[in-house]
């Protein structure tokens, strides 16, 4: 079927806006009929040539639509109904099996480096193939084929135009403290880097109940967004800013825990040093050019370090709890979204590199 997607082509800074051919969903596959979709940072850093993602692609992985197909195969997932697509895994492998989808052992092949190409749901231009399955979903398109096991059947009482961002930038942000660092009640914690991933995680810091959210960016609007979302505290971050000293000024002792979402060195230094003892720092990209860690800190100050992909979500529980809770009025992730037509694609992500915009989402009628 015919498909209008945005492609990304090899030494091309911005996407094409094409008319591309999908083929048919197979048995185990749903088609979608995507409504809208979010920008996430990793369409950007794939855009540009990383990631290990092969061009010519359609990118795309926080779609929301309307099921209008099913494969024979397919069960609890039917035409009519609301979905989120997420991060694809391939069920089986250890990790699957135990729960931790996230830390699935096909990680790369399904949502990078597409280990579908040509299976159902692949696109061609004529006689071109054009690569997709990107998060197993490509959804930066009019229409997705994705599997049970990563689109997320979610309540129509929901504007579905803004859900697509639970997929991956919300899930990780606030997975990454409701999930992986499970901040008590009463506990400190500095996010590292406000942008959609972390503001998510304010949001999540504020549902745990932690008494002191300290935010840290390099721009003054996301501090600004960060404390009506909740943050207790603002640090704004800069060349000859010393973040942890900062946050120690405020609390001698340290804090608890500390979440860099920028994938800087000095970032992930800085949170390091501003923990108190038994403080646990988790990160949720790899920082550029690795991370210099003193040992010798970590183990006198008995310190936790883990990594945490996609916040340790199980996205059939996690994203309809996210959405119960902004139903209720507890998440109001909706307040750092700015949404554009189809056809802006390329100015969303402009506006979003000149911090104009936090987290764009396309709406699909155009």
């Amino acid at each position: 079927m015919k498909v209008r997607a945005a492609v990304a082509y090899e030494g091309q800074p911005e996407l094409s806006i094409e008319d591309l051919e999908i083929g048919d969903p197979g048995p185990d596959d749903i088609l979608v009929r995507i409504v809208a979709c979010g920008l996430c940072h990793t369409d950007v850093k794939a855009l540009a040539g990383g990631m290990g993602v092969p061009k010519p692609v359609v990118l795309g992985h926080e779609g929301a639509g309307i099921v209008e197909r099913v494969g024979e195969r397919v069960t609890g997932i039917n035409p009519g109904d609301h979905v989120v697509l997420t991060y694809d895994s391939c069920g089986a492998c250890r990790a699957c099996a135990g729960g931790d989808p996230a830390y699935c052992a096909q990680t790369a092949a399904l949502n990078f480096a597409d280990g579908r190409f040509g299976e159902p749901g692949t696109f061609t231009r004529g006689s071109e193939r054009i690569h997709g399955h990107f998060f197993g979903q490509s959804s930066f398109a009019n229409y997705a084929i994705a599997k049970p096991r990563n689109a997320v059947v979610v309540t129509k009482d929901a504007p579905l135009e803004i859900l697509g961002v639970l997929g991956c930038g919300v899930q990780t942000g606030a997975g990454a403290v409701m999930n992986a660092l499970q901040p008590e009640p009463g506990s400190s914690i500095a996010i590292f880097g406000v942008g959609p991933v972390g503001l998510s995680a304010v949001l999540g810091a504020v549902i745990r109940g932690c008494s002191q959210i300290i935010a840290v960016d390099v721009l003054p609007q996301r501090l600004e967004i960060a404390k009506k979302l909740g943050a207790t505290h603002a640090v704004l971050a800069g060349r000859d800013m010393n973040s942890a000293s900062a946050i120690r000024r405020n609390f001698p002792g340290g804090a608890n825990y500390a979440l860099d979402t920028t994938g800087r060195p000095e970032a992930g230094q800085h949170a390091i040093a501003a923990l108190a003892p038994k403080g646990c720092f988790g990160f949720v990209t790899i920082p550029t050019g690795g991370l210099q860690i003193n040992m010798q800190t970590v183990f006198l100050q008995g310190l936790s370090v883990r990594g945490i992909v996609q916040g340790d979500s199980v996205p059939h529980v996690f994203i309809p709890y996210l959405i119960d809770l902004f139903i209720a009025g507890r998440f109001p992730f909706d307040r750092f979204l700015t949404r554009y037509n189809f056809s802006q694609i390329n100015q969303a992500i402009a506006d979003q590199a000149a911090g104009k915009a936090v987290k764009p989402v396309f709406g699909m009628a155009d």
